[in-house]
Formats: structure tokens, sequence, C-alpha cells
């Protein structure tokens, strides 16, 4: 992700929150690049037979943030946490969606010769997270912000430190007891 023209994407966000339609049609373009580097490296860590496209759930970000008219953006790093949170709820809707019983609820077609009796159990993984990440955020809305922007919107170590303004080592030392407490809190 690239960090560069900060002041740019902020200025725009501003003007367009100010009510200048000029400035709205010019932030899609600006973020749109970031956006779908974030949408592609979380649905490549997506099951295989997704149907949502990176470019899908892009333009679903994007019309989920810039619509709501009552949400003002102090700037950059803002946006993008409101666009890592759409993202996380748009793809926790999917998987609930895809556990419910209208559509097998995880069950997995197989042939009557195997233990019909027998059924997988369903992929929980990003429902486990969603709802370990609503604990954490209770706990401490830091941390939840750094499991966010790493697991939901796939950024590496160096860019969440930057976004978040911290240095690289206190992010490393939070990320090392995130995960720690993530997997304990999974198992």
């Amino acid at each position: 992700m690239s960090l560069s023209g900060d002041s740019r994407v902020t200025a725009v966000i501003r003007a367009a929150q100010a009510g200048d339609r000029q400035a709205a049609t010019e932030l899609l373009p600006l973020v749109y690049a970031e956006l779908h580097q974030l949408a592609r490296a979380r649905m490549a860590r997506q099951p295989p037979g997704q149907t949502l496209t990176p470019t899908a759930l892009v333009h679903e970000v994007y019309l989920r943030i810039a619509g709501d008219s009552d949400v003002t953006w102090e700037g950059r790093q803002h946006f993008f946490f409101a666009a890592a949170r759409a993202m996380r709820d748009i793809l926790v809707e999917q998987a609930r969606r895809k556990a419910g019983p209208k559509q097998g609820g995880g069950q997995r077609r197989r042939e009557l010769d195997e233990a019909c009796a027998i059924l997988e159990p369903p992929s929980d993984e990003l429902l486990a997270v969603h709802e370990a990440l609503q604990e954490l955020e209770t706990r401490d809305p830091f941390k939840a912000q750094i499991v966010l922007l790493r697991y939901f919107t796939g950024l590496t170590m160096d860019e969440t430190a930057t976004v978040l303004g911290v240095p690289e080592r206190t992010l490393d030392r939070h990320w090392r007891y995130i995960r720690a407490w993530l997997m304990k809190r999974l198992s």
C-alpha cells in the first residue's frame, strides 16, 4: 500500500464532506487502487468458491462508506479505518449467509457411497475471528484496530505501523500479544 499522497486524499475527503461535488467524484479514483489491493489481499485468504470478487467488495465498501452522509472523516487514516470496518462487516455478513440453512449451513455434497451420515463441520474461521475481535474491542480498542488492519485488510507490519503512527517495534510487541490471545481464544 502506498502511503504517499496523504495530504491530497485528506484534502479531497474534507472538500467532499463540505459538499464539493467535484471532490466527491475525485475521491474514488484516488483511493480505488489501495482499496482494491486491500480487498484482493483479504479475498486471497477466503476459501475457494467465493462469489464475491475483490472488485465487487471494493464497490460495496465504497458505497457503504461514501453513502453515509452522517459520518465525517478526520483524514485519510480515518477513511481507511472506515473502509476496513466496512470490508469486515461485508465479509462477516457473507459468511453468515453462507453458513445459514438456506445455503446448506456449511454442509458439503457427498456421494452416497461415502459415509453419508457424516458431514464436515462448516469453516467458521471468519465468524470466530469476528466474535473474538468484538470481545477485544471492548477490552482494548487499539489492539482491535491492529487486528482490523492486519487481518481484515491485509496490511503489512510496516504499513500498519505507519497508519497507526506507532513505531514498528511497538506494533510488533502488540501483535505478538494479540496472536497469542487469539490462539487461546479461538482454540
